[in-house]
């Protein structure tokens, strides 16, 4: 069976993952194994989007040359946001949802990368992203094989305040209710144990930041920490924050499959993945100014 987008994604973050382990440890034959797998990934990304989207939408999956200025203003458009050492922001943001496997604040986003991989992520950086992002798709669709969304609050469909997500996720994923909060915590504690048990089990020593990370979590999931030992062990948080989800699940599930399929009826492509405007910019739109 063919694997699904979502689990290409996955494979393909894993497998940046192990390239900067295997770079860091000077392991030439490593390197040029996992660089053969990623391209190999890459194609395998390549044809399932193209097979998603269909022989009609070949439009969508080429994406068309940045016109030099505004249709409106004829004023020249804004860059790609800038890139910190080597790899673009909007990329090192992707790496760490899709590690933490849920909607997190622009802190955790920043704390994860850090914690795993070698470049910095300054969180004050992601304060325009999104909305560069909303233009980003607004402009071009789909033209991009992500992008760096929002979450969306259960009751208005509105951006949830101070939570990105990835476009690729399901809408039910990126909801937020009462106990999503909670859900989501527990997911990313899940992501950054799995994380820390694939470096092991790849020869790759997790760094003492995504220990820290860990134990963070650790401590205010019930059974997960064993103040005994020196480091949190990975299966135990799993299982205890898999123990503990369980209790809210079903509930929790139920709000955001309520919320996203009033998304997808009631929203606009765009709407589903940045929010529906607020009432209070609405009225902006409407008079120019607030009445």
């Amino acid at each position: 069976m063919a694997a699904s987008l979502e689990e290409l994604e996955q494979h393909l973050s894993h497998l940046r993952t192990e390239l900067r382990g295997a770079v860091r440890a000077r392991d030439r034959a490593e390197t040029a194994r996992i660089r053969r797998a990623l391209r190999e990934a890459e194609a395998a990304w390549e044809h399932a989007l193209e097979s998603e989207a269909g022989p009609d939408d070949e439009a969508l999956l080429t994406e068309p040359p940045a016109p030099q200025a505004s249709a409106t203003t004829g004023a020249p458009r804004r860059k790609e946001r800038p890139t910190h050492g080597s790899i673009p922001i909007r990329e090192q943001v992707h790496q760490a949802l899709s590690l933490l496997g849920a909607p997190a604040s622009p802190k955790l986003i920043s704390s994860t990368y850090e914690a795993f991989f070698t470049e910095s992520l300054v969180a004050t950086r992601l304060a325009s992203l999104r909305r560069d992002e909303e233009r980003s798709f607004t402009a071009q669709g789909y033209a991009r094989p992500y992008y760096i969304c929002a979450a969306l609050t259960h009751d208005r469909l509105v951006p949830a305040r101070g939570l990105l997500a990835l476009s690729t996720w399901p809408v039910e994923r990126r909801i937020i209710g009462p106990l999503s909060p909670r859900a989501d915590f527990l997911t990313h504690a899940v992501g950054t144990a799995e994380q820390i048990q694939r470096l092991t089990a790849a020869g790759h020593p997790a760094p003492d930041a995504a220990w820290r990370l860990l134990r963070r979590f650790a401590l205010t999931i019930p059974g997960a920490y064993d103040a005994a030992a020196p480091e949190p062990d990975p299966a135990r948080v799993i299982a205890a924050a898999h123990a503990e989800a369980a209790v809210h699940q079903q509930e929790d599930d139920q709000q955001r499959q309520g919320a996203a399929q009033r998304a997808r009826t009631q929203l606009a492509d765009v709407q589903q993945l940045f929010g529906a405007a607020p009432m209070r910019d609405a009225l902006r739109d409407a008079s120019g100014t607030l009445s």
